[in-house]
């Protein structure tokens, strides 16, 4: 009789280094290394072909990376139990090896129905922690410390060599295949383990010495910035292993590289942060953090308005260009991102919620706990967060004064010269651009007194309070929300 097999299934950790599941399952036996292609994920509505596109090459470097040690992955399309009970009635089970995954409420679901029908049929289910996010905390009372220590516990060591199954590896399906739409991003990024490799050691050793001050830049971010945000997301690379490989780094860094590791180094803690939150609330991606906010949300996807935004055509051009990039690269800095939701959300008055999913298609890096969370606080509705809005004008004066990233994108306004192509109505127009959606000062005032409206009364406040104490930082001490009371959060979390 065929021993056990132990099956690792891999999520949004598609790496064979620092591995706790793989190599749990190792040394209990023959492993089965598995990534299930799930139909009904890909279907949800912040899903699309770019994001499937990176992780297949994540999967397909990761399979070779362990066909070199006996065993390649093994690919199949269909729903978790489904496939997992296939797998069982053909082969012997003893466990499943999965990191635990902190993506919202339809994973969270996915994986109880996975350990009840397991249990049900005797099989173990082992769940290692990936990330500083916790399972079931109780309290973020003393959370910076424990993310300290996990990042600085030692790397998880591969295995060796694999036993070699005799089961059909499969192959791993075109996005057509799974109904998604056709999605046209000639710039986005490439996956697998190599190029999160070559991420890492250029910025730690070069791209990160103008980090602090190139951030912001949407001309110079593009390389002054890490770009491990979709290794991270889909876990070509661990945070751990970022997070390690940075300090050793820094230990022989002085001046303006050492500073940029350590803003690095910052925004790794604060990416496990944000993911803590949907965590604790899976259900930040379809529900205002705070109270006060829901039934407020306003139009979205079909409205004049939103379509305009989505289109990159407000006749706003640095915030037309972000758009544009975005749709074409599947990138953006943090800034531009941040400005993006909050012209949707606050100048336009635009539901949040469909902001956030238009988005989500659009970041081959999206990682639903940063994302939510982000889209929640640029658009004013936390609760907890000091309304932050962005005035797209002036983010192109100061981003890119000169304006050579909006002529690279718009390319309707080429012939407007230096700043004139922040403003181009001042300047006759430009055929084929339209004209401003709207005058930003003034939207800009209703949407702030709209937002701040809401903040009055002892009933806001309690709630407010409760929400800092259940997700916010202990950086700076835990502090009760007064109207214009910013507690300690971050505006810069991505690991960018």
């Amino acid at each position: 009789m065929a021993a056990p097999l132990s099956i690792v299934w891999f999520k949004r950790d598609l790496r064979q280094s620092d591995h706790a599941a793989l190599a749990d399952a190792a040394a209990a036996g023959p492993v089965l290394p598995l990534w299930i292609v799930e139909p009904s994920a890909w279907s949800a509505p912040e899903a699309s072909a770019r994001q499937f596109l990176f992780q297949a090459e994540c999967a397909a470097d990761l399979s070779a990376s362990l066909a070199a040690r006996g065993q390649p992955l093994v690919v199949r399309v269909g729903e978790a139990v489904e496939v997992l009970r296939s797998i069982a009635d053909a082969h012997p089970v003893a466990a499943i090896h999965a990191h635990q995954e902190s993506t919202g409420e339809r994973d969270f679901s996915r994986d109880r129905a996975v350990r009840a029908w397991a249990r049900a049929v005797g099989i173990a289910v082992h769940e290692p922690r990936q990330n500083g996010a916790i399972r079931a905390l109780a309290s973020r009372d003393g959370w910076a410390a424990r993310w300290e220590r996990f990042t600085r516990a030692a790397l998880v060591t591969p295995p060796a060599t694999l036993t070699a199954l005799a089961i059909d590896p499969g192959t791993i399906p075109a996005p057509v295949a799974l109904g998604l739409a056709p999605d046209h991003c000639p710039g986005r990024q490439r996956g697998g383990r190599p190029a999160a490799d070559v991420l890492l050691r250029s910025f730690l050793t070069q791209r990160a010495l103008p980090y602090r001050r190139a951030m912001s830049s949407p001309l110079d971010g593009w390389k002054a910035c890490s770009r491990l945000s979709p290794h991270l997301a889909w876990g070509t690379i661990s945070v751990r292993e970022a997070a390690q490989a940075a300090r050793t780094a820094r230990a022989g860094a002085t001046g303006p590289l050492r500073e940029g590791i350590d803003s690095f180094l910052t925004r790794l803690a604060w990416h496990c942060h944000f993911i803590q939150k949907i965590e604790t609330d899976a259900a930040l991606e379809r529900r205002a953090l705070h109270p006060a906010y829901t039934g407020l949300e306003g139009a979205g996807p079909g409205d004049a308005a939103f379509e305009a935004w989505a289109a990159g055509r407000t006749g706003w051009p640095f915030l037309d260009a972000c758009m544009r990039c975005l749709t074409e690269t599947g990138w953006l800095n943090f800034r531009a991102r941040a400005m993006l939701v909050s012209a949707a959300a606050m100048h336009l008055g635009l539901d949040w919620r469909g902001v956030g999913l238009h988005l989500a298609r659009l970041f081959t890096d999206y990682e639903p706990g940063i994302h939510w969370s982000q889209v929640q606080m640029q658009s004013g509705v936390t609760g907890v967060n000091t309304i932050r809005m962005y005035n797209p004008i002036k983010q192109g004066l100061d981003q890119d004064p000169d304006g050579v990233f909006v002529r690279r994108w718009i390319p309707e306004l080429r012939s407007i010269t230096g700043a004139g192509v922040h403003t181009p109505w001042a300047h006759g127009g430009a055929t084929g651009y339209p004209p401003p959606i709207g005058d930003h000062e003034a939207l800009a005032r209703e949407a702030r007194s709209r937002l701040w409206g809401v903040r009055r009364g002892p009933a806001y406040h309690q709630a407010a309070d409760a929400i800092q104490k259940r997700h916010g930082s202990r950086r700076s001490g835990l502090k009760q929300v007064r109207q214009h009371t910013r507690p300690a959060q971050p505006t810069l979390p991505l690991t960018e």
